[in-house]
């Protein structure tokens, strides 16, 4: 029987454990001490919520210490934003929002995330408010109660009920991102009520932010220490030194941004369109159709997630029709030009301006309407070319007149647009006499006399 000594029983304790934390993988210990950087870089919709969303729901406590969510926005949509707003309150990892580079801003929807999160920062010259949301669809329908909403309402306050309705949604809801982040919730509501906006300095001072910071490093450097509240428990933060990896949107959601840009979808609407007018009346062309189908399809789906009018839309296909009309009716220019303008009102119509980040050029749409103009005039100039009378050929010498150069016995010789050419007639013509063309029989012409009575 083998007597094992308590020290070598120690020993051989201890190897095992050496080799089991050997086998163990390191790779998480190592990972946790990171930040990850995301990327807001644009209007939030629904490709930029879902792809702030699949990450934050990816990365796990054990995976980073902190995110890092890198934002310039003009604001968004209010869903979008909600989705976001959500993944980040339901996050196990901390979240700090950096309104960075030098230059962003944080307007409209960027301005209730940075309220969601544990901690908001700002780069030097940047910017944070304008938080006021916009109603796109129309006033009160009944005036009465529109003027007395305005005797009644306060300064700040918009004048119809659903203007007013959303106003106090808005100013509710970042009241509780206000409570829950410990942030100046006055200002935050002067943000909703009356679009007020500061730069990094005066945010700082009013508790808008918790730090100014040059670069992601100096963030890093800057927050080491704090406590903040993860999932309703404290937690302090230890990012000093932490390595950044940044996580840029992949090709599928920079692709669909692109597409969902209302620039990128109008175009694609109007290429959509004119692709399968060409092909209906140009049959087995076959290359026009399917890209206007490829293209209208990825514009419906585009449209599908803007805040777009839809009465605007319909006038400028109605537009469209017009011009298509004037083509084939020809009504001197009436239904061209009322195609023209019905285009560009529709166009103004179909984005609202007051839309952060989703409101139309104004280049493109000079450009497009420009385009669609030129088009109405090609397509007129060719259909005046088939209209045009022949000049040349049998059937332009039918009706032309001309001059007999010397006649005798009913038969003789006429000079016709230069020409001469032998003619008959029952007639009786001289040398001189004016004549008519009013058929002809091979090389012969058949005249007659057109001499006044």
């Amino acid at each position: 029987m083998i007597r094992l000594r308590p020290r070598s029983i120690i020993f051989a304790i201890a190897a095992c454990a050496g080799l089991i934390g050997l086998a163990l993988p390191l790779e998480p210990a190592a990972a946790a001490k990171r930040a990850i950087v995301l990327e807001i870089d644009g209007a939030i919709g629904p490709p930029i919520a879902d792809y702030i969303t699949r990450e934050l729901n990816a990365v796990r406590s054990g995976d980073a210490s902190l995110i890092v969510l890198r934002m310039n926005t003009p604001g968004g949509l209010d869903t979008s934003m909600r989705k976001i707003i959500s993944a980040i309150l339901a996050s196990p990892v901390p979240v700090a929002t950096y309104v960075a580079p030098n230059g962003a801003r944080a307007a409209s929807a960027g301005t209730y995330i940075a309220y969601a999160s544990p901690i908001a920062a700002m780069a030097p010259g940047t910017n944070i408010g304008a938080a006021t949301p916009v109603q796109l669809g129309g006033g009160s329908l009944f005036p009465s109660e529109q003027k007395s909403q305005k005797d009644q309402k306060d300064p700040g306050e918009s004048a119809d009920t659903e203007t007013r309705k959303i106003t106090n949604d808005a100013v509710a809801y970042i009241r509780s991102l206000a409570a829950v982040s410990g942030r100046n919730a006055d200002w935050a509501v002067d943000a909703v009520r009356s679009a007020a906006s500061l730069p990094a300095s005066e945010a700082l001072s009013l508790h808008v932010i918790d730090v100014i910071a040059d670069d992601v490093p100096d963030l890093l450097r800057k927050i080491d220490g704090r406590d903040v509240t993860i999932g309703g428990k404290p937690q302090r933060l230890a990012t000093a030194g932490l390595a950044v990896e940044t996580r840029p949107p992949d090709w599928q959601t920079e692709l669909l941004m692109l597409v969902t840009n209302p620039n990128v979808a109008f175009i694609l609407m109007l290429i959509g369109v004119y692709g399968l007018i060409f092909e209906f009346f140009s049959p087995g062309a076959v290359a026009p159709g399917l890209i206007g189908a490829i293209s209208l399809v990825l514009a419906f789906y585009a449209l599908a997630f803007m805040p777009i009018n839809y009465a605007g839309a319909a006038l400028v296909l109605f537009g469209v029709a017009l011009m298509i009309a004037e083509v084939h009716i020809g009504a001197f220019g009436a239904l061209g030009v009322g195609g023209i303008a019905a285009f560009l009102i529709g166009a103004v119509m179909m984005f609202p301006a007051q839309a952060p980040g989703f409101a139309l050029s104004h280049g493109v749409l000079a450009v497009t309407a420009l385009g669609s103009a030129a088009l109405l005039l090609l397509a007129l100039a060719a259909v005046l070319r088939r209209r045009r009378p022949v000049v040349t050929g049998h059937e332009a010498l039918i009706g032309a007149e001309g001059e007999t150069v010397s006649w005798q016995d009913g038969e003789g010789r006429v000079r016709v647009k230069g020409e001469i050419w032998l003619a008959r007639s029952d007639a009786a013509l001289t040398a001189g006499s004016r004549v008519k063309i009013v058929g002809r029989d091979g090389l012969v012409l058949r005249v007659q006399d057109i001499r006044p009575a």
